[in-house]
């Protein structure tokens, strides 16, 4: 009988790896960062996309499954990975917890004044600019509700704030006041005291959020976006900053990364700028490996789909 090989294409903690192993008793489980091309080439399992090694993955024939270790999945060859008939699932919703936080330490952050009371401690000047305002009972956007927004919209009914929620279903879910569709963005931008970002991006959420958006926008609004940095035009948000037509920006993911020196963004004092970071967190391993991974390795050893995070080539997410 041929050995039927699952290859984790990363270095990962040996606790994680022994999980592995007992869930897929009877195969052969390779890991590590460098995985030679021979296993490579003959894993029926993919566990984490390197996008440098991409060549490669398509010359396996027999490749059936490939689980990132990334929410996005939008840097992958997705049209081969169609063609190929290969499924594809992600890491979307590890980040609920740390993502959910970042928004409320941007929006917090802001309200608080915390950004500008930083550089006055660099400088040493006890300064007091202007009283601080308040995220209790102000009105929070939040487009796309998934795991993220879920989060982030429970949280927010902890500060007793009016939660507007985006998803292209329009379905309810808890903590969310009221739910629109995507054609209803520009109502709920006019009400807003906080727009939170937390779209993939697709054709349809490319530069969603541009002039004609901060044009409607409060000139107290912030917008935060840690979904994808597309989502936003960033030379709209520029100018929608310099024009005072809305208060602040708190970015972490951006259209060009890492952000180029010479963006004007660097400067503003409206604006908080985190690395790519808000995902990041000491339990993200863990919660790869035994919320998404292994539940969907036993589904694939069952003979069925892997369900959780499955992509879909349609709806492009």
């Amino acid at each position: 009988m041929m050995e039927r090989i699952l290859a984790v294409h990363m270095d990962l903690e040996e606790e994680y790896v022994k999980e592995i192993e007992e869930a897929a008793e009877g195969w052969s489980v390779h890991t590590g960062k460098d995985l030679s091309e021979d296993i490579l080439k003959e894993a029926e399992i993919l566990f984490h996309w390197k996008k440098d090694k991409e060549a490669l993955y398509f010359k396996n024939d027999c490749l059936k499954w490939v689980q990132t270790f990334s929410a996005g999945v939008d840097s992958l060859d997705l049209k081969q990975i169609s063609e190929k008939k290969i499924t594809l699932t992600s890491a979307s919703g590890v980040h609920r917890y740390p993502i959910s936080e970042t928004i409320f330490a941007f929006m917090l952050g802001f309200t608080r004044e915390f950004h500008t009371y930083q550089k006055a401690q660099q400088k040493k000047e006890w300064s007091r600019t202007r009283p601080g305002g308040e995220i209790h009972e102000k009105t929070i956007a939040i487009l796309g509700v998934g795991e993220i927004g879920r989060e982030t919209a429970k949280i927010a009914k902890a500060f007793n704030m009016t939660v507007l929620g985006v998803r292209n279903s329009g379905k309810a879910v808890d903590n969310v006041d009221e739910m629109y569709t995507p054609d209803q963005l520009t109502e709920i931008l006019r009400r807003s005291d906080f727009v939170i970002s937390a779209l993939p991006l697709t054709k349809e959420t490319h530069h969603l959020i541009g002039k004609a958006q901060f044009a409607e926008m409060k000139d107290s609004a912030f917008i935060v976006n840690i979904g994808r940095g597309p989502v936003v035009d960033e030379a709209a948000l520029i100018e929608a900053l310099k024009n005072k037509q809305i208060a602040g920006a708190g970015l972490d993911v951006f259209e060009s990364e890492p952000l180029s020196e010479e963006s004007a963004l660097w400067d503003m004092d409206n604006v908080i700028i985190t690395p790519h970071t808000a995902g990041s967190t000491d339990h993200y391993n863990g919660r790869v490996v035994r919320d998404i991974f292994i539940p969907n390795l036993k589904e694939y050893l069952r003979g069925a789909q892997p369900s959780i995070n499955r992509y879909n080539h349609e709806r492009g997410y």
